[in-house]
């Protein structure tokens, strides 16, 4: 199995102030070579109860370069062992938008949620932007799917040879999903 390296596209520079509620914050930081969002903690200390939300205050403002957007995204790891998010996944911080920028992070768990000053609370990936315009039609062209949504190809994949998997080397390549009409 041969594997192809990508170069990765060249850094982008965002320009970002420190606001004085982010005074002795580390700035949002890549953890690892390997990461493809960056780190950004909270600037402020908080309860958040089970079934609400907040939107945690990250002590900066930035200004994105035109034709980017930086996507906030929730942490792995809050998600699985607490149950926090991000609503409005992924968020989006558009490049004319130079406000202090906030998580909207939401407790979907079952305890409170003590977030503190200076906890990594959410990650933000720098993207690129494709603008569009929309044409007006009559009528659009017929595709296999139709106006089949939400759920319309189904659940269940093709039968799974159980035995398969016995190296953990299980590939999903060959799945063919089934409607649910089938």
């Amino acid at each position: 199995m041969s594997s192809m390296r990508v170069a990765p596209a060249s850094p982008i520079e965002i320009r970002i102030q420190r606001l004085p509620n982010g005074g002795g914050l580390p700035l949002p930081a890549y953890a690892s070579d390997g990461a493809a969002g960056m780190d950004v903690v909270a600037a402020e200390s908080l309860t958040i109860r089970p079934g609400t939300r907040h939107a945690v205050a990250t002590g900066f403002a930035m200004a994105i370069p035109p034709g980017y957007e930086v996507q906030v995204r929730p942490r792995s790891g809050l998600a699985l062992k607490h149950g926090i998010t991000c609503l409005n996944t992924p968020g989006t911080i558009d490049s004319d938008y130079r406000g202090e920028v906030k998580v909207i992070l939401a407790n979907l768990g079952e305890d409170n949620f003590e977030v503190k000053r200076g906890d990594r609370i959410a990650q933000l990936v720098p993207a690129p932007v494709q603008r569009a315009h929309f044409a007006e039609v009559l009528t659009l062209d017929e595709t296999a799917r139709g106006t089949g949504g939400f759920g319309s190809t189904g659940v269940e994949s093709e039968p799974v040879d159980e035995t398969a998997d016995a190296a953990g080397l299980a590939s999903l390549s060959g799945i063919k999903t089934r409607r649910s009409s089938e």
